[in-house]
């Protein structure tokens, strides 16, 4: 089993994220506070509660190398939090929306932070030494509707989003004095702050959970229709893949490697995607699943019992036939899983370790160590 470790921290999890050295975490149990949780010899004991907001949560990342806490939430606020004297002490960020901040990633380098909201906008915060404060730049009248994720590049300079205006879009993030030129003549890290290098039209939903592969050559996100999308050579001329799944939407998603891809969602179980070596990708199986499901089942009974398990149909035995098909998947997690976060150095070429959490207020840490027989497929 796949399964190292879980623990229920509250009723619901709205997003965590770890510290630098793995041994803290930092959540919000689906409220206007953020918890950290110490793990100490087999046991989570909660060290801090962080009481700055107003209003639910929806998004924390901490930075591994200068470990400071960002967070973002409803309220339309941001506070980057820093640990000085045994106190988290929080420093307003002024994102200037008029509507609720959804989700927030620091950049590689941390040097800078994007936040996506229900104002249509994306928020590029950075730190100005001179006024000593966290500034931000906003990237407007791109999106049609809310953004729902964000995923930096490895090269610090484009950023990746999602909406539920069902489109996937690249942007050039690049602010004098903050960063550096690419020295790679005409690339599309030299593009002016904000102008879009690409805009993908795959989906016809909203759309969730976007992220780079290590090299930066991949781009994957997900489809509310249970679609995943991958796209090579980001640029003028993208190669895109959809596939197709029988089960419920992905939330979100986490590359693996360069050719595997694990995604979280509805369904409760995390599924594994993996391209062959032509790079095509297809739907390998769900991690912890005992035994791979018949492919000759019908298409109606499959979209039946998607259908039934999305609608919560009030018959008892349909709700004990859900949950025995969630068992036999792996059965970690009991409801939504919306978040999956690597437990891997950044910019390590594999990712062996990861966590996940979800509306049932768990949250699971996986091993994939000795898997690949298992799995069938080579990280």
């Amino acid at each position: 089993m796949a399964v190292v470790d879980v623990h229920r921290f509250a009723e619901s999890i709205t997003c965590h994220a770890w510290s630098p050295d793995l041994s803290m975490v930092a959540l919000c149990p689906n409220n206007n506070e953020v918890h950290i949780y110490k793990s100490s010899q087999d046991q989570w004991e909660r060290l801090h509660v962080l009481e700055k907001h107003d209003q639910i949560v929806s998004g924390i990342d901490w930075s591994s190398k200068s470990n400071k806490i960002v967070t973002v939430s409803h309220d339309r606020n941001s506070y980057v939090w820093s640990l000085e004297g045994g106190e988290w002490v929080p420093t307003l960020v002024i994102l200037r929306l008029n509507r609720a901040a959804l989700c927030v990633q620091w950049s590689p380098k941390e040097n800078k932070f994007a936040v996506g909201s229900g104002a249509k906008t994306v928020c590029i915060c950075y730190y100005e030494q001179e006024n000593n404060w966290w500034v931000s730049k906003l990237i407007r009248k791109r999106h049609e509707s809310s953004v729902t994720s964000v995923a930096w590049h490895p090269n610090n300079i484009l950023l990746a989003t999602t909406s539920t205006d069902g489109k996937c879009r690249v942007f050039s993030t690049f602010i004098k004095g903050v960063d550096t030129k690419d020295p790679k003549a005409g690339s599309p890290a030299e593009s002016k702050f904000g102008e879009q290098i690409l805009q993908l039209d795959l989906s016809y939903s909203w759309t969730f959970g976007v992220k780079w592969s290590p090299s930066g050559n991949t781009l994957a996100y997900v489809g509310h229709s249970s679609m995943i999308y991958f796209v090579d050579d980001v640029g003028p001329s993208p190669l895109a893949q959809s596939v197709a799944f029988r089960d419920l939407p992905l939330r979100d998603v986490l590359f693996i490697s360069e050719k595997m891809v694990i995604g979280v969602g509805y369904d409760s179980n995390p599924m594994v995607f993996a391209a062959d070596d032509t790079g095509i990708w297809s739907f390998i199986r769900y991690i912890g699943e005992k035994k791979a499901e018949s492919s000759g089942a019908s298409y109606s009974s499959q979209f039946s019992e998607a259908f039934t398990k999305f609608y919560g149909q009030s018959k008892a035995t349909t709700a004990n036939e859900a949950s025995e098909s969630s068992k036999s998947r792996g059965g970690v997690h009991d409801n939504c899983i919306n978040a999956i976060v690597s437990l891997s150095k950044a910019g390590s070429p594999k990712v062996m370790r990861f966590s996940t959490s979800g509306l049932d207020g768990k949250i699971a840490i996986w091993d994939l160590e000795n898997m690949e027989e298992e799995l069938g497929h080579q990280f």
